[in-house]
């Protein structure tokens, strides 16, 4: 089955996109296979994620030489736009995605070959991630690959200092539908840019700081009020403490260590990033691993967390910030389990649904932090259990109406979680 999950937690040191000619200029010796694509659903679903992994194709094209890619195809012969991603560092790639729509219950075909060597073709960026840290004279660098946050960095006092040290206050992640970012500071947190393009906005938002990204501009704008909430998906973990309920702590503050980020992979069809924590929870040492990607058309990011060194009985927590006009609801439906909230709760005043899904043969529960009184307030949270052998996955939806008119409806947010569960549930199948 093809998943957004990921197959490897390695660091990409290089992403390669390329898109071949002919069929007929491809054929290698390691000869050519058709696959068979299945949307199992009465749903429609558009830019589905695909996702093969190298070791997978060679089951069928045998080895794949150094140097060599693979060309997909289209029942019209036409070459599919696909992107490699070298995973491991090896310099080889390690991986192919690229998106495809379906209709309800559509079955396609898809021809498979060993390419010599690419064709570029131009294709439109649909997923782009950046960390650019600021200059001297006032000006953001070049995009970075890697960055390590200093020990115990403190937000920016913007009373003192017109920009911060990182562009938008740390890593941003964008597709065509919607764009996040990190705080790279003692905070943690994450924050909703909401667009009204579809272009890669993220590497100028923030450059001038006579243009507020807090107002309304034609590309859109922050959405998300995050205070002492965590605001679009940020961390924290349940500490059981003897005698006491559990204690919620924040992954940021005081207690972290250390802090770095690392591009994995930066588009045209998918972007990631991971950040990696050396952590101290009841002064025993915790390392966390977050890989966050966002594919081209979803309007969702996607997390895989990895936990070590957490007390027993510890739980992994995540939310949605809660402030202004909503109504919180959740629902399980097959392999998920999904929380989210609706209403005018977008700092423009207007609609906006958040949303969260998880596995639920991981989940936990669905609760709630109050206004104040705690380390993280003003949030609707889910938990899920921390297992010693493989991470935890979640998706966090975010639904403005001045991206798609449509989410001015509850109804038609909530339609499209629960759509989003069902094809969450039921992948596209995959016939080799």
């Amino acid at each position: 089955m093809t998943h957004l999950f990921f197959r490897s937690a390695a660091p990409l040191l290089g992403l390669l996109m390329m898109v071949f000619s002919s069929l007929a200029q491809s054929q290698g010796a390691a000869g050519s296979f058709v696959v068979t694509l299945t949307n199992p659903l009465d749903l429609e679903r558009a830019d589905e994620p695909i996702l093969w992994g190298r070791a997978e194709l060679e089951k069928k094209l045998g080895a794949i030489p150094a140097g060599k890619f693979i060309q997909v195809s289209g029942e019209n012969e036409r070459p599919v736009a696909v992107q490699f991603d070298d995973r491991d560092g090896d310099g080889q790639w390690d991986e192919v995605f690229f998106v495809r729509s379906f209709g309800a219950k559509e079955r396609i075909r898809l021809q498979i070959a060993v390419a010599e060597g690419p064709a570029a073709v131009k294709v439109v960026v649909r997923a782009h991630v950046r960390m650019r840290a600021k200059n001297g004279d006032g000006s953001f660098g070049s995009l970075l690959d890697s960055a390590v946050m200093p020990v115990r960095n403190p937000p920016t006092d913007f009373s003192v200092n017109r920009l911060p040290p990182w562009l938008t206050e740390g890593p941003a992640w964008e597709n065509d539908k919607v764009a996040y970012r990190l705080y790279f500071d003692t905070r943690n947190d994450k924050d909703i840019y909401g667009k009204t393009t579809t272009a890669m906005v993220m590497d100028e938002v923030g450059v001038n700081p006579d243009k507020s990204y807090h107002e309304l501009a034609d590309w859109g704008m922050d959405i998300l009020k995050v205070g002492g909430s965590l605001g679009a998906g940020a961390l924290a973990i349940s500490v059981p403490v003897p005698g006491r309920k559990d204690t919620l702590m924040r992954l940021g503050g005081l207690h972290v260590r250390r802090e770095a980020f690392r591009k994995v992979a930066d588009g045209p069809f998918r972007a990631i990033f991971r950040m990696d924590y050396e952590w101290e929870i009841n002064d025993h040492p915790v390392t966390v691993s977050e890989e966050t990607a966002i594919a081209a058309g979803q309007y969702y990011y996607e997390s895989k967390v990895t936990v070590s060194g957490a007390p027993a009985g510890s739980r992994l927590v995540t939310g949605i910030a809660n402030f202004y006009t909503n109504a919180p609801g959740n629902f399980r439906k097959d392999a998920a389990a999904v929380l989210y909230s609706y209403g005018r709760q977008s700092e423009n005043k207007d609609l906006l649904g958040m949303g969260i899904l998880v596995r639920k043969r991981d989940f936990s529960t669905f609760s709630s932090r109050p206004a104040s009184g705690s380390d993280v307030t003003s949030t609707y949270t889910v938990s899920q259990r921390i297992p010693k052998d493989r991470p935890v996955y979640f998706r966090f939806y975010t639904g403005w109406e001045r991206t798609d008119p449509g989410f001015a409806s509850a109804e038609y947010f909530t339609d499209m979680l629960k759509g989003e569960a069902a094809k969450f549930s039921h992948p596209i199948q995959v016939k080799w």
